[in-house]
């Protein structure tokens, strides 16, 4: 087993952000760098939940050989007789199911730390620069990232190049290239601590919460008609803008006959829009009429760029309320049939539109309408609230934690007191179920914030396919500047 468990973990976690980014993605209409970029960024922030319990048992393991390779003094021998000479006592070191071998995970963790330094800081805002643009060719997509991140990157080299000058000449301050490696580093990790921390804690209080909510079936549906108002007037917007978007698209497709030599860039556009309004310009287009040089009414390549842009983002917009609003109606009628079957004497779930899909083996024999009724109207409220409960403990205990890390006697952090406990009988399967559970639920509480977060309509992870390449890219970030802090 030596090593084997690091790389099935590695596969598994694999396969888990490629699923999430399935969820959140679109692999047929995005581009692949997108797509690699955010998966690779999501895959080495995952990995530290899967790896680091390996890593926790592989350490104490090999502690236990040091202590055993150096003789000590047995605690009993050494109060009840201390007179009497002493002989080394040696406790018998088991290695773990899932040893690793030494020189690995050093290694391991260097590719991890850098790789993510390298995403967050330069290839990701790259990327994202060049996903975003709206040039014609690949050297114009080049040229505006390279643009936008030299004014993005100059700025901070001009405030790091001020503080570099003025400790340049301050008599007595003296850096070397070690010394400035040093500074860049902590810098980034700070960075990194403090948004881990601010993630952190809004996951301890809204996880448990949100799970309580779940349970008050009044609340929840008073909160998605709240939603479903707030998304309707945000579709009708989308729409809105969909139409003045192809409005102006539509001028610029009849300005520009088919000899023109911007035509090739209109008909890029014009592949982005929806097919309804592609039909519709091209029955309204004349091909056989020549356009005239001496008109000034063309447009110039910058402005198709910049149309080119409004298009995506419109349509990316106008599709992702569109989905979005079908499911949120489709949850409404659903909490409305919650509520309708809470007062059935049947006890026989009713719902008032059947679902067109074809229900299976399982639907039909084991989830009943009995039992749905018995787990909507009953035991999902209990589940919720005792969930909510058991996740409310778990953020004290992780407050309480935090704040007495420092007590190392006596230990007073609760996670530490669970590790110590399995320490002594060297039980690394409890060790590495404590470290997993206890790391996956600060991850979670973290990670699930980002997935949470909305910028206006710049930042916006929405699920079933309908997050465009800004987004991911930026989350990617946020990923990446958790991953240092967080190892």
């Amino acid at each position: 087993m030596s090593g084997a468990a690091l790389g099935v973990e590695i596969i598994l976690v694999f396969f888990l952000a490629l699923f999430l980014l399935h969820r959140y993605g679109d692999f047929r209409r995005q581009q692949r760098m997108v797509l690699f970029g955010t998966l690779l960024a999501w895959y080495l922030c995952f990995l530290i939940v899967f790896i680091l319990p390996l890593d926790v048992s592989t350490t104490i393991y090999r502690q236990c050989e040091k202590d055993q390779a150096s003789p000590t003094i047995s605690p009993a021998l050494s109060n009840h007789t201390p007179n009497t000479s002493a002989t080394p006592t040696k406790r018998r070191c088991n290695k773990p199911w899932s040893f690793i071998p030494e020189g690995i995970m050093p290694v391991f963790w260097r590719v991890v730390y850098w790789t993510s330094q390298c995403l967050t800081w330069l290839l990701l805002p790259f990327m994202q620069s060049y996903a975003r643009s709206g040039g014609f060719s690949i050297t114009g997509k080049i040229k505006t990232a390279l643009i936008e991140n030299a004014i993005y990157y100059g700025t901070y080299l001009l405030i790091f190049g001020s503080l570099l000058i003025y400790v340049a000449v301050h008599p007595e301050w003296h850096l070397s290239w070690y010394e400035l490696q040093t500074i860049g580093i902590t810098a980034a990790n700070t960075w990194g601590l403090f948004l881990l921390v601010l993630l952190l804690g809004y996951g301890l209080v809204e996880i448990p919460r949100s799970y309580w909510n779940a349970s008050r079936h009044g609340h929840l549906l008073a909160k998605t008609y709240f939603k479903a108002a707030k998304l309707m007037t945000e579709k009708a917007d989308a729409e809105e803008n969909l139409e003045d978007v192809m409005e102006e698209v539509r001028k610029v497709s009849e300005a520009v006959k088919y000899n023109h030599p911007l035509r090739r860039s209109v008909d890029t556009i014009l592949r982005k829009c929806p097919l309804e309004y592609q039909e519709k310009m091209g029955r309204n287009m004349d091909d056989y009429e020549d356009f005239d040089d001496k008109q000034n009414s063309y447009p110039t390549e910058k402005s198709l760029v910049k149309l080119h842009k409004q298009v995506i983002y419109a349509v990316q917009r106008h599709n992702r309320t569109r989905v979005q609003w079908q499911i949120l109606l489709q949850q409404a009628i659903h909490l409305e049939d919650v509520a309708k079957n809470e007062t059935s004497l049947t006890h026989q779930f009713v719902h008032s539109f059947p679902s067109s899909e074809p229900t299976g083996r399982f639907s039909r024999y084991v989830y009943t309408p009995t039992v749905e009724w018995y787990w909507e109207c009953l035991l999902k409220r209990w589940f919720f609230r005792l969930l909510s409960v058991v996740l409310t403990l778990f953020s004290v205990a992780v407050v309480w934690s935090e704040c007495t890390f420092f007590s190392t006697r006596p230990v007073l952090s609760l996670f530490a007191v669970f590790i110590q406990l399995a320490e002594r009988d060297y039980n690394y399967l409890y060790i590495e179920m404590a470290c997993f559970i206890t790391i996956f639920f600060l991850c979670t509480c973290v990670y699930s914030t980002v997935f949470r977060i909305r910028v206006f309509n710049y930042y916006y992870l929405a699920s079933h396919h309908q997050t465009d390449a800004y987004s991911l890219q930026f989350s990617g970030m946020l990923f990446c500047r958790l991953t240092p802090p967080c190892a």
